[in-house]
């Protein structure tokens, strides 16, 4: 066959689609779940009252109305007050605005030792492995709400940034044994042993091509694990545990409003809808987001 009949073939041949942008397909079936759609304005709408709500009563978080102790809620107090006159709407977005911030952080902390600990005991085995999972085992065991406890009475100056790192510390060790089950598959694919085999470095071949390969998880499990440390905090708070004043959270302003439930029952309703409608926003996004990123999740629930 000649070079120009070769050509013609070629030309009337079809062109081959290109592969297909997974970004754009993750994107696109984000966009056409409905609770994810939901769970982002309800997101939105609480972020912005967390880091505006302060600033929209002209009430410092702070400050007390002492014309209005225990009032109901009104055009000047949206929440009412409490016991010692403090506006309720006012206390409850900045408690928000911590919570919030604790979660985030505590998700993305917590995430990343459970990525680096599972990743590295799956790549390289033997002792390695042994020691990591012996650690999460332990950790697994140990009795972490008494341990935050104790340790809450000492936190000194680091406040509730102490609080994140000892609620991350706690955080990590179910998807950590996740990440290890994977990476110990992940490890014989062609690709790993090219990358070792050219001198790659361990700790790059993890990092690199590994640890991307598991994005679709760890994604998934960051956004699970934003509402499970809102509700850690709040429950530490709310027994006096976790944050300590004079800094405020979701935790603390439930608790004092607990005592006032029965007879002014904004103080408590109106904090404790707020941790409820950001848990279950939360929770609706990780769920979409798992639906998305992990196929067989989706064929399971069909």
């Amino acid at each position: 066959m000649s070079t120009t009949e070769t050509s013609t073939e070629a030309a009337k041949a079809p062109a081959v689609p290109p592969a297909p942008n997974r970004v754009k397909t993750i994107v696109r079936q984000l966009l056409g779940t409905p609770r994810v759609i939901i769970g982002l304005a309800l997101l939105a709408l609480l972020a912005v009252f967390a880091f505006t709500g302060p600033l929209m009563t002209g009430w410092e978080v702070g400050e007390r109305d002492f014309t209005a102790l225990l009032d109901e809620p009104s055009p000047e107090h949206w929440m009412g007050t409490n016991k010692t006159g403090q506006d309720v709407f006012t206390q409850a977005t900045a408690g928000l605005q911590k919570s919030l911030l604790i979660g985030l952080l505590v998700a993305l902390l917590s995430t990343g030792i459970a990525a680096l600990v599972g990743a590295f005991a799956g790549y390289f085995g033997s002792i390695t492995d042994r020691a990591l999972m012996w650690i999460a085992d332990l950790a697994l065991v140990l009795p972490s709400f008494v341990i935050l406890a104790i340790l809450s009475k000492h936190f000194g100056d680091g406040g509730w940034f102490v609080l994140v790192i000892l609620l991350a510390a706690f955080s990590w060790m179910v998807t950590s044994k996740m990440i290890r089950g994977m990476t110990i598959s992940l490890r014989e694919r062609e690709y790993i042993h090219a990358a070792r085999f050219m001198g790659v470095p361990s700790h790059k071949i993890i990092l690199r091509h590994i640890l991307p390969n598991m994005s679709s998880l760890l994604i998934a499990d960051a956004t699970i694990a934003v509402s499970t440390a809102i509700i850690g905090e709040t429950s530490l708070s709310y027994f006096g545990f976790g944050v300590q004043p004079p800094d405020i959270s979701l935790g603390v302003v439930i608790a004092d409003g607990s005592k006032f439930a029965n007879s002014s029952w904004w103080i408590f309703a109106f904090p404790t809808l707020l941790l409820v409608i950001l848990v279950l926003a939360v929770n609706m996004i990780g769920d979409g987001l798992r639906d998305a990123l992990d196929p067989q999740s989706k064929s399971r629930r069909s």
